[in-house]
């Protein structure tokens, strides 16, 4: 149930990402039009991009980790059912925690400082430093979630087979 749910979070968020990108690309073909052809830059653009950017990539850290989209290496350890392999599994995801819930703590101090202080970006926009923070914490707690639920399945359905597996365990 549990595991359901946060897998389906981070489908959820990874779509989101794919579609944060389309419209980043959008944007700046936005400014290239208007800067170039109307020699009307807009001032938005640069800023609302770089903002969608830092959340994509938080946020698509969690549907990465479903999807094992990490590089992986499989000389050693091939066969998906051993114990090796499980062990092996084990630390990548135990340092994957250990990055990730470490990241979240100070991100989420990080956001709560600049939420309290009201902090804004030096830009004609002035937009809350939290909004971009925030995305650090987010992003990373379900990274971590994320790694959880790869770790409960490494010990219970076995390890991913990239050989064996289009979508993962399920």
């Amino acid at each position: 149930m549990v595991a359901r749910l946060v897998d389906g979070i981070s489908t959820y968020t990874g779509k989101l990402c794919a579609w944060s990108m389309f419209a980043v690309g959008f944007f700046i073909a936005y400014e290239v039009v208007m800067r170039y052809f109307f020699t009307a830059p807009t001032v938005w653009v640069d800023e609302i991009s770089r903002i969608l950017l830092v959340w994509t990539t938080f946020l698509g850290a969690g549907y990465l980790i479903k999807n094992h989209g990490m590089v992986t290496i499989e000389v050693l350890f091939k066969e998906p059912d051993t114990l090796a392999r499980k062990l092996a599994e084990t630390l990548a995801i135990a340092m994957l925690l250990v990055f990730g819930l470490t990241a979240a703590y100070f991100g989420y101090q990080l956001w709560l400082k600049s939420t309290l202080a009201g902090h804004t970006t030096d830009t004609y926009l002035a937009v809350p430093k939290a909004i971009t923070h925030a995305s650090i914490w987010v992003g990373c707690l379900l990274m971590s979630l994320q790694g959880l639920v790869e770790l409960w399945r490494v010990w219970t359905v076995g390890p991913f087979n990239h050989e064996f597996e289009e979508g993962g365990a399920d």
